[in-house]
C-alpha cells in the first residue's frame, strides 16, 4: 500500500497544552532566546531532542514492573547484558546512567593533553568529555555531508584519505581512539556506509587504532544500508547491525535513542584490560557494575526496546515519517538537508535566514521564530554549539548553520507533523523580519544548554 500506518496503537494519552503567540514572544524573551531554558508546559509539539522522549511499548511498562532491584547480581542485569551481546557481538558490557557517562568513562582513562580522538562528526557531548580531559575532538566528515541541500546516499561517512593523513602527520601514538558515529546526528542525520566502516577499519587495523561505534541509532543506520547500500536488501537488519559491530573493538550508546528508553546506555568492550579499568572508573561515578547508575526496571527497559527497534515495520514506518516531513520541506522552497536523515529534519539556516551572518547565529534565531510562530521547539546545531573563540575571542563558525527537529519515536501522529510543516512554511514565508542574536551569558562548556541571548535589532 502507498499509505505507511503507524505500526501501533496508541493505549495512553498526554494532554498538549495550548498557548497564545503573545505569551509565546514573552516566554522566549524571559527565557533568553534558548529552546533550553523553556518550560516543557509552555511547548507544544516539542522536537528538542529525540534523547529519552521516546513513547515505551506496553511490553517495555510490562518489564518495568518485572524489573528486580537487587544491589548486585540481578536479573534485570543478565537480561540487558544478554541484549547487548546478541547485537553487538561484544564480551563485555557496562551500563551506564546515559551515554555522555560511557563517554566520560572512555576518554577519562584514554584521553589527555596532546591526543586527537577522530570522528566522522563527534556529538555535542562526546567532543565535550574529549576536551574535559585536555584532548581535541577531530571530525572527518565527507565532502558530500558538508553540502546540506545536494543529496548523497551516505553524507555520514567519514573521509577516509584525510583521516589517514591526520595519522601521518600527528602520529599513531596520539590517535588513541577513532569514533564513528551512526547516524551522523550533528551531520544532519545522515547514515555511514558499510563500505566506508569497513574503509575505516582498515586504516585502524593499518596503524593500530582502536575503532568505537557511537551506536545511538544503529537500528536506523542500518536500514539505510539495507535500503541504499547495494548487497545488504536481503539481509535483516539485525544481521546488518551484527556486521557493523563485529569490525569495531567497542561502542558507546544512549539508549535513550534506539532503544525507546527514558534514561540509560552502555559502554561495550572486547578489550578486557581497557574493561577493568572502566569498570573501576564505573564504580566510583556510577554504581555497581551490574547497575551502573540504573534502576533494574530501567535496565528491563532497554533490554526489551533493543529487541523491538530492530523490528522492520517499524523502521520503515520511522523513515518514511521524516521523508514526509522532509519532503514538504523542499517542495515549499525550504532549504533542508537531503536526503532525509533517520531522525530528525534539518533545516539549513545559513540559506533559510541568509540576511543574518553567522555571528548573530541564524540557527538559534530560527528555533526561536519557530517557538513564537506555533510552539514548536528544536535545537540549533552551529555555531553557537560548536562555535569557538580565537586568540582575540572572535568566532570561529561552525561549518554549518542547521536547524534540527528531532523526532519522539512513537509520540507524534502524522497531523502533528502536517502542523509543523504548516508551522515551519509560514515563518520561511516572512523570514526576512527575523532578527539575529548576540550572547550575553555563557559557560565555558557546552555553552547552548544554558546561554543566554539578545535580540539584536535589525
Amino acid at each position: 500500500m502507498k499509505t505507511i500506518i503507524e505500526p501501533f496503537k496508541i493505549k495512553s494519552v498526554e494532554p498538549i497544552n495550548f498557548n497564545t503567540k503573545e505569551a509565546r514572544i514573552n516566554i522566549l524573551k524571559e527565557a533568553f532566546y534558548n529552546p533550553f531554558l523553556i518550560h516543557s508546559d509552555d511547548v507544544l509539539i516539542d522536537l528538542l531532542t529525540d534523547s529519552g522522549t521516546n513513547a515505551m511499548s506496553s511490553n517495555q511498562w510490562a518489564g518495568i514492573m518485572r524489573g528486580d532491584e537487587s544491589y548486585a547480581g540481578s536479573p534485570s542485569f543478565f537480561r540487558f547484558k544478554d541484549a547487548i551481546q546478541d547485537i553487538t557481538g561484544m564480551p563485555e558490557v557496562i551500563p551506564t546512567h546515559q551515554g555522555r557517562a560511557a563517554e566520560k568513562i572512555l576518554f577519562s582513562i584514554l584521553g589527555g593533553k596532546g591526543k586527537y580522538f577522530v570522528s566522522n562528526t563527534l556529538f555535542d557531548t562526546t567532543r565535550a568529555n574529549i576536551e574535559l580531559t585536555g584532548s581535541a575532538g577531530v571530525d572527518f566528515l565527507c565532502e558530500e555531508g558538508k553540502h546540506p541541500t545536494i543529496p548523497a546516499p551516505f553524507k555520514g561517512n567519514m573521509d577516509v584519505a584525510a583521516f589517514k593523513k591526520f595519522i601521518i602527520e600527528k602520529g599513531t601514538g596520539n590517535i588513541p581512539l577513532c569514533i564513528i558515529t551512526i547516524t551522523n546526528n550533528s551531520g544532519g542525520g545522515q547514515p555511514v556506509s558499510m563500505q566506508n566502516i569497513k574503509e575505516v577499519k582498515q586504516v585502524c587495523v593499518e596503524y593500530n587504532i582502536p575503532l568505537f561505534i557511537d551506536a545511538c541509532r544503529f537500528a536506523e543506520n542500518s536500514y539505510f544500508i539495507k535500503i541504499r547500500e547495494k548487497g545488504f536488501a536481503d539481509k535483516t537488519v539485525k544481521e546488518i547491525a551484527q556486521e557493523i559491530f563485529s569490525y569495531a573493538d567497542g561502542c558507546t550508546m544512549s539508549a535513550k535513542k534506539d532503544a525507546f528508553a527514558n534514561i540509560g546506555g552502555f559502554l561495550a568492550l572486547h578489550n578486557s584490560a581497557l574493561t577493568l579499568e572502566c569498570r573501576n572508573l564505573l564504580v566510583i561515578t556510577e554504581g555497581f557494575p551490574t547497575y551502573g547508575g540504573l534502576a533494574g526496571r530501567d535496565l528491563e527497559a532497554i533490554a526489551i526496546g533493543l529487541v523491538e527497534v530492530l523490528d522492520e515495520h517499524y523502521l520503515q514506518y520511522r523513515i518514511t515519517s521524516i521523508e514526509y516531513l522532509t519532503n514538504k520541506m523542499i517542495n515549499a522552497g525550504v532549504p533542508v538537508m537531503q536526503p532525509a536523515g533517520g531522525h530528525a529534519v534539518y533545516i539549513d539556516a545559513k540559506q533559510f535566514l541568509p540576511h543574518i551572518p553567522v555571528d548573530q547565529y541564524p540557527g538559534q534565531a530560527l528555533i526561536g521564530a519557530l517557538y513564537i510562530e506555533g510552539g514548536v521547539r528544536g535545537v540549533e546545531i552551529g555555531s553557537l554549539m560548536f562555535g569557538k573563540y580565537d586568540a582575540e575571542k572572535k568566532l570561529i563558525p561552525s561549518q554549518m548553520e542547521l536547524v534540527r527537529l528531532a523526532i519522539p519515536r512513537r509520540v507524534y501522529t502524522q497531523s502533528h507533523i502536517d502542523y509543523v510543516a504548516e508551522v515551519i512554511i509560514k515563518v520561511f514565508n516572512k523570514r526576512c523580519e527575523i532578527k539575529g542574536l548576540k550572547i550575553i551569558e555563557e559557560a565555558q562548556i557546552l555553552r547552548h544548554f544554558t546561554a543566554k541571548l539578545q535580540q539584536i535589532d535589525l
